[in-house]
């Protein structure tokens, strides 16, 4: 059941960072240099991304205004609905209340166009001409494509290659956007020969794929490099998902007790979890629940050091959960959540223990996609079926308390293009 709404559009992206010290009394790790491992400042970047996104990255404002031209391509699909998902109650039989914001029903279908749109504009108008990034399932580069169609800008992809392989339809959705795409490794880039060098047949990793975008960013003046998850700047951007949600459950008089999301990086988790953190600091009783694939276990089996965030140890040192910047995770089809290490404004907040983070297998995940399926009529990414498996295993729990509960997930996007995957799950394939 989709809950009418009347809200408007949020007119400011939430900066976590600006509350952080305050409630918390922590300071957020500055980022090193690659190579003399000092902090660095926003010169250092400047190689990398536009100057509106280092000040973004850096920034410690509580808001930072949404441009108007961002704004007018949010409006042709934002604000997303808010679902209470009444057919998976019935069918788990759960006193828990459970809602879903549908991040399916963007232009791209996944959350991640919500900072491709201004990531693009941000180049655009500083006078880039090229944007070069890296994706793991390929929701990131259909999303970048699709803003660089909007915005005039040419968009070269470097795909994980066991993504290119199992999504092949990614790879034409992506093209007929407009975008150039690579399977990475490539033989395109001196990192991608160096790790063709180490493992002719390397089925890829965000690691690796980053690390390809990096070099063609750093070496190429009229291109930067966009990022589609791990950063402040990325995350901030996905507010917008919160707030609307904070919105609409406070239209129909309703408060959640517990937020849940997957996260590979961290930025669709980000995104709904943020503004309701902010209500947590000023008082509010909510828990948060972040999942993850056993296979790439950064918050739970992972340690809290600094690390790069690509695998040719190019980029700047962030301080995360990671598992090792060269750690090559098996070929789960959850190809968004391959990723070595964890956003580090959630990894500070798991540290913290405001976050409480939670694993589990493939199998388990794609056991919980079809019974939402089934339920809800909405064949979710792998991604977003980590989150599912979550609120199923927390509305079950509700049951067996007989406990009334209030759970909101962020459905980040849809499955359509993964139907190989489902195939081989259907067909006792999967591992």
């Amino acid at each position: 059941m989709q809950t009418k709404s009347n809200i408007k559009l949020p007119t400011h992206y939430y900066n976590i960072a600006s509350d952080l010290q305050k409630h918390l009394g922590v300071e957020i790790p500055a980022p090193l240099h690659p190579g003399t491992k000092k902090p660095i400042g926003p010169a250092d970047l400047v190689p990398l991304f536009s100057m509106e996104v280092i000040k973004q990255e850096v920034s410690t404002e509580q808001y930072i205004e949404i441009p108007k031209e961002v704004a007018e391509v949010y409006d042709t699909y934002r604000p997303t609905a808010l679902i209470r998902a009444k057919g998976l109650e019935k069918v788990l039989g759960t006193p828990a209340k459970i809602f879903f914001k549908f991040e399916g029903a963007t232009l791209t279908g996944s959350h991640k166009i919500n900072t491709a749109i201004p990531q693009a504009f941000y180049a655009k108008n500083e006078g880039v001409k090229r944007l070069a990034t890296e994706t793991g399932a390929g929701q990131w580069g259909t999303a970048l494509a699709t803003a660089g169609s909007i915005f005039g800008l040419d968009i070269e992809v470097f795909m994980v290659k066991t993504s290119f392989d199992q999504k092949p339809y990614r790879k034409t959705a992506m093209e007929l956007l407009g975008a150039t795409v690579h399977a990475s490794p490539s033989p395109l880039t001196e990192a991608g020969k160096k790790f063709l060098a180490a493992n002719p047949d390397s089925t890829g990793s965000l690691g690796m794929a980053i690390a390809e975008a990096v070099e063609i960013a750093v070496k190429n003046e009229d291109t930067k490099y966009a990022l589609g998850s791990v950063l402040n700047h990325v995350l901030l951007h996905q507010t917008i998902i919160g707030q609307e949600a904070i919105m609409q459950m406070e239209e129909i008089g309703e408060k959640p007790d517990l937020i849940i999301g997957c996260v590979g990086g961290g930025s669709n988790f980000a995104g709904i979890a943020f503004p309701y953190i902010k209500k947590k600091f000023e008082g509010a009783k909510i828990d948060f629940i972040a999942v993850e694939p056993e296979a790439c276990p950064s918050l739970t089996k992972g340690e809290y050091k600094y690390d790069f965030g690509d695998s040719g140890q190019m980029t700047p040192m962030v301080k995360m959960y990671t598992l090792g910047s060269e750690f090559m995770p098996s070929a789960i089809h959850a190809g968004g959540l391959r990723y070595h290490g964890m956003a580090p404004l959630i990894s500070l907040l798991v540290d913290q223990k405001v976050i409480t983070p939670e694993s589990y297998s493939q199998l388990e995940t794609f056991e919980a996609a079809q019974i939402f399926a089934r339920s809800m009529g909405i064949i979710p990414a792998p991604e977003s079926a980590h989150a599912i498996k979550a609120v199923i295993k927390q509305a079950l729990l509700a049951k067996e308390k007989n406990e009334e509960k209030t759970i909101l997930f962020n459905l980040s996007g849809t499955g359509y293009f993964d139907m190989n995957a489902y195939e081989d799950y259907l067909g006792g394939k999967l591992k």
